[in-house]
């Protein structure tokens, strides 16, 4: 597994947004580094509001846990393609938000890989109360296929960036993942 030791948009930067901002924008911070344990402290003092890491860019997700909880922030858990679901499993309930990746991080803009959808579907139903974020690729076209397997997050950016109508798109994406969450409210 290779990541990255630095990290594009560090803690001075969500410490400027925080300062610019004022308290009401969520900050997940999705941490793509090779040490994501040295990283908690300062994007706590900077006003991160969840930290999440990569299961695989840590020997001891347990105790970067209960580092990142100690430290006033919510957990996510994000798993690349390669890596089986039933590796975030253990996890599962001490996190607030499992992250599966669609594409390989990286470099945006990379096509969706819509066989990462079975491990979306596989938490929705093993843990029907956590967050599930997908990440890599989505957009209009894709969006539905993630939130009928239960993502309830979506991180889109070249959707939306390279969009003539971005908010529309935001809207889009927001609305789609709302609908299927009431869905599988009513089916429950």
């Amino acid at each position: 597994m290779h990541f990255v030791p630095n990290i594009t948009f560090g803690h001075p930067v969500v410490e400027s947004l925080r300062k610019q901002l004022g308290q009401d924008p969520f900050f997940d911070m999705h941490m793509m580094v090779s040490k994501p344990e040295q990283w908690v402290k300062p994007m706590a003092i900077a006003g991160a509001n969840q930290y999440t890491f990569h299961l695989e860019a840590t020997e001891n997700p347990g105790a970067l846990i209960k580092d990142i909880r100690e430290n006033g922030m919510k957990v996510g858990l994000a798993i690349k393609p390669g890596t089986s679901v039933e590796y975030l499993a253990p996890w599962a309930n001490q996190i607030d938000m499992a992250l599966v990746m669609t594409v390989e991080p990286g470099f945006g803009g990379q096509k969706f890989m819509e066989d990462m959808m079975p491990k979306v579907h596989w938490l929705r139903t093993q843990f029907p109360s956590l967050d599930i974020e997908v990440d890599g690729g989505v957009g209009p076209d894709t969006v539905h296929k993630c939130a009928e397997a239960g993502a309830n997050m979506i991180v889109s950016g070249s959707a939306i960036m390279r969009s003539e109508d971005p908010r529309s798109v935001i809207n889009l994406l927001r609305n789609v993942c709302s609908e299927a969450a009431q869905k599988r409210s009513l089916d429950r």
